[in-house]
């Protein structure tokens, strides 16, 4: 059985992430470099095998000081860990495809689980073979060291607990 190798291309690709501010509105923020790689043996992706990761410095609100925030040791801590990454494998259970790996932020690493639509394969005009994968689920910041929490005077939470991932992914078949 041979192995297909993919890269993530950047061009046409979105890594992104949700958090309710307040509860009563949600900000977006994304991961501007980031890279992976996927190996399959089968033209499904079932069981392929997925590397991502994403520069924490590259993070990206809309506001440089909730950014500086973010990159800070109240989040992220970007200075001592400078990446995200996930490790893990698709798997395919009828129609339905989910990507379960181990994620680590912070030298923190869980297991979770992200639902997976699988767009399909397509050629491109300059003879690329392309893959597409739309990636959602949420995790729970503070299970990664990611803890920093404050409350307003009226007792709502400034930021969520839970963090919805949104990736829009293509990836480019290797030669």
């Amino acid at each position: 059985m041979s192995t297909t190798k993919w890269t993530i291309d950047p061009t046409h690709s979105e890594v992104s992430f949700k958090v309710k501010h307040l509860v009563i509105s949600t900000v977006t923020g994304y991961f501007k470099k980031f890279e992976g790689a996927v190996e399959s043996t089968s033209e499904d992706f079932d069981g392929a095998a997925v590397s991502f990761s994403a520069d924490i410095d590259s993070i990206d609100t809309n506001q440089k000081d909730r950014d500086n925030h973010l990159k800070s040791a109240d989040f992220f801590d970007a200075e001592n860990h400078p990446k995200l990454t996930f490790e893990g494998k698709i798997a395919k259970n009828g129609g339905d495809y989910k990507l379960v790996g181990n994620l680590t932020m912070r030298e923190t690493t869980k297991e979770v689980e992200l639902d997976v639509d699988f767009g399909g394969v397509a050629g491109d005009p300059y003879g690329q073979t392309k893959a597409g994968f739309e990636i959602e689920g949420k995790v729970n910041r503070k299970e990664f060291g990611l803890s920093w929490s404050a409350v307003t005077e009226a007792g709502s939470v400034v930021v969520s607990d839970q963090v919805r991932l949104i990736l829009s992914i293509q990836l480019v078949k290797q030669a």
